[in-house]
């Protein structure tokens, strides 16, 4: 009987270790060229059968729609370029493992980095989950997530990169 109760107790524990593992939960904090600001909420990452889940709990950002990315490097700091310094800009360019040089969405065949575009309400809210599929958390583990001042319209036509314009929002992916 103790062998059974301790073989079920130790099933248990190894079953809430391997689902505690199975989701990361991304501080997001307002970056400008100044650095890294206020925390705005967080991103709950996770796998799904249908690749990766996005949950959002974003607060304080303005309506409408945002670009949303995953970035190469695991910095949200600011970074120089033109001798200007660039929010976020430590976080590098999109997650592109195949090199594509394409920025064509999240199902699309360019990076990998693109998500799904960020809805927040009248009130400032970002909360409506999504999911990437062609990502797993496994993927964007050692990453940053942005969050840019416009939408993205998966084209670098007319603007580069979606025309998403300025970064206003990060995490690191720990």
């Amino acid at each position: 009987m103790k062998r059974t109760l301790l073989s079920l107790a130790i099933l248990s524990l190894a079953a809430t270790s391997a689902f505690a593992a199975e989701e990361i939960t991304v501080e997001v904090h307002a970056v400008s060229e100044s650095g890294v600001g206020d925390v705005l909420g967080t991103v709950v990452l996770s796998d799904s059968e249908n690749g990766l889940m996005i949950m959002p709990s974003l607060k304080k950002l303005a309506p409408g729609a945002h670009g949303f990315h995953i970035h190469q490097n695991p910095s949200c700091g600011t970074q120089e370029k033109d001798g200007k310094k660039v929010a976020g800009g430590a976080a590098g360019g999109h997650y592109d493992p195949a090199a594509s040089s394409k920025h064509e969405g999240p199902e699309g065949h360019g990076h990998h980095g693109d998500l799904p575009v960020l809805l927040v309400n009248d009130a400032g809210v970002a909360s409506q989950p999504m999911v990437a599929p062609r990502l797993k958390l496994a993927d964007v583990k050692g990453r940053a997530l942005m969050i840019h001042e416009g939408g993205d319209n998966y084209s670098d036509q007319p603007k580069p990169l979606g025309g998403g314009g300025a970064r206003i929002a990060c995490g690191v992916i720990e």
